[in-house]
């Protein structure tokens, strides 16, 4: 891990750390909670972009799996729009708290973002302008994972920062199954792929392997959670060309 920190990252949030303790919709407790390690984060590392998901809505898979459910295409653009609702939330929340930030979707809706655009959200980023990159990759079957590699690699991200709810990294086997399950403190790409660990969907860690792009694995609510991964501290796993070795 960067011992001097990293100046440019981007967040993957799921739409779940916003529902705290409920199962759907916003906890305003609880986004006022994340904007402030988003804030705290951002006093160091002043080029700073998210995605975040719309699991306290909806999940486009899920959704279609069901007997009689939504045709899977239609339902991941719901889930889109969904990711654009915590996407505003989000944003009014970090401005109630005097950061500057923009909405970048892939799906035009100008009355609410602006639409995506590489050289303007670089150009947002160099100006200390926090970017929130909603409505996924604008396309159906690819999930806010495949959306945050994706972004990540475009805006030349040194880290993507894989947030988890009450999991504070990768380990041997799911800890909840098997309470002996030891956690990874690096984690080669290789050996997350041969041990079939699930670290992001297969299409986002694939983008993050092929390109070389570091993933930081860590609890959200752990003390100064963003803040510490942006400074290059040792929390949760980093997944890299590096080294496996256990915590």
């Amino acid at each position: 891990m960067a011992e001097s920190g990293y100046s440019r990252v981007l967040l993957k949030l799921s739409g779940e750390a916003l529902a705290g303790g409920g199962r759907f919709g916003i906890d305003i407790p609880t986004l006022t909670l994340v904007s402030e390690k988003i804030a705290a984060a951002h006093a160091t590392c002043q080029q700073m972009a998210i995605v975040v998901g719309a699991g306290n809505f909806l999940r486009g898979a899920l959704v279609s799996q069901d007997e009689g459910g939504m045709q899977r295409a239609t339902a991941d653009y719901a889930g889109m729009l969904a990711t654009i609702i915590n996407s505003l939330a989000l944003q009014d929340s970090l401005e109630r708290m005097g950061l500057s930030v923009r909405i970048q979707s892939a799906l035009d809706v100008g009355r609410v973002a602006e639409s995506y655009s590489r050289r303007q959200a670089l150009a947002h980023l160099a100006e200390g302008r926090v970017v929130v990159f909603a409505a996924g990759t604008g396309n159906p079957y690819f999930t806010t994972d495949t959306a945050a590699a994706l972004r990540a690699i475009e805006i030349e991200a040194q880290a993507l920062l894989a947030v988890k709810n009450k999991v504070d990294g990768v380990y041997e086997a799911d800890p909840a199954k098997e309470p002996g399950a030891r956690r990874f403190a690096t984690l080669s790409y290789d050996d997350a792929l041969s041990r079939r660990l699930k670290v992001m969907d297969s299409a986002a860690f694939s983008l993050c392997r092929e390109n070389n792009l570091p993933i930081v694995v860590f609890d959200l609510m752990a003390p100064e959670s963003i803040a510490r991964a942006v400074r290059g501290e040792k929390i949760g796993t980093l997944v890299s060309n590096t080294e496996t070795a256990l915590a």
